[in-house]
């Protein structure tokens, strides 16, 4: 699987940081993964984290870079993983309105009818919000809520993120050792 990962300015960056993570765990079953930050992103990243950006050894594209290779759909990238996404992003995509290499990247999706995951980051939603993952939505994309569940009883801030982090996994077929419903 050829994979996109978008890092957009929304607070959240440990989702970033734990997929590429896991996507390094995973790589055996990834022939590629790129990465795009937003220039938010980066703000965010070091105010949240307190660390240098750490991409595991994935390629890393400019924000206007729209020679990178996922922003065409000949380039037969499979998915892409906007997370944490904005609700700015997400309104983008969901009006058509490509102007960074992220937004084209979640169009090239869309119009190949390949996989587009939006891990979004706001509460509470707005009447605009909804329409927008409704318009997303019906395009073929998934809106994965970066919610995290407690039916697994995460012990850390890091457990309860990572799992946002194996839904959407499993979202991209990613076989993974991870807390099931109803095991122990």
């Amino acid at each position: 699987m050829k994979l996109a990962i978008g890092i957009t300015g929304a607070s959240g960056a440990i989702y970033a940081q734990l997929l590429m993570k896991a996507c390094a765990e995973y790589k055996n079953q990834l022939d590629n993964v790129a990465i795009v930050f937003s220039p938010n992103a980066k703000d965010v990243w070091h105010h949240e984290l307190k660390i240098s950006i750490n991409t595991y050894g994935f390629t890393q594209y400019e924000y206007t870079d729209f020679n990178a290779p996922f922003a065409s759909g000949s380039a037969g990238y499979d998915a892409l993983v906007i997370c944490p996404c904005s609700m700015g992003t997400m309104g983008k995509i969901a009006h058509g309105i490509a102007d960074n290499l992220i937004t084209r990247s979640a169009d090239v999706m869309l119009k190949e009818r390949k996989k587009l995951i939006l891990a979004i980051r706001e509460t509470p939603y707005n009447l605009i919000h909804i329409k927008n993952m409704e318009l997303i939505t019906l395009a073929g994309g998934i809106i994965c809520p970066a919610s995290p569940n407690m039916y697994s009883n995460p012990a850390t801030i890091e457990d309860a993120c990572n799992t946002v982090i194996s839904r959407i996994l499993d979202l991209l077929g990613i076989a993974q050792s991870t807390y099931r419903w109803g095991s122990k």
